[in-house]
């Protein structure tokens, strides 16, 4: 499981969801750490993963954030690897980022108002460990 200062990995009921809540401010090293526990992940899995992102109590990304060589890695990665990006109370720029990028990479990409539609959405639930 992955946990840093801003962002708290949720297990799930499903092996091949990554489900993550944001809940601060998002610095250079978090994000680095999450795409380097993403790129392990994506090494490890056979097939395509779902991601579900959960912003709560979000506070925006430090200057430079997603700028690391594993941010950047991950992310060219996530696209030959995951088969559906859901994120739920996403920024409204962010949000229209997600749904144009939908329109033109091999990712299924949804933005919902509700962490239930969301779950809903991809027949999982959180669990507890």
């Amino acid at each position: 499981m992955f946990t840093c200062p801003s962002i708290i990995q949720i297990p799930t009921t499903r092996d091949d969801l990554f489900a993550f809540r944001i809940t601060a401010e998002v610095s250079r090293e978090d994000m680095a750490g999450m795409a380097d526990h993403m790129n392990g992940i994506f090494d490890s899995h056979e097939g395509k993963v779902d991601m579900l992102m959960i912003f709560d109590r979000y506070e925006g990304a430090e200057t430079g954030a997603s700028l690391s060589w594993e941010s950047v890695k991950s992310r060219f990665r996530s696209v030959s690897n995951v088969g559906r990006y859901i994120v739920v109370g996403a920024p409204e720029r962010a949000e229209r980022m997600i749904e144009i990028m939908d329109h033109l990479i091999p990712v299924e990409a949804e933005t919902f108002d509700t962490e239930e539609a969301a779950w809903r959405e991809l027949g999982a639930e959180a669990v507890a460990k």
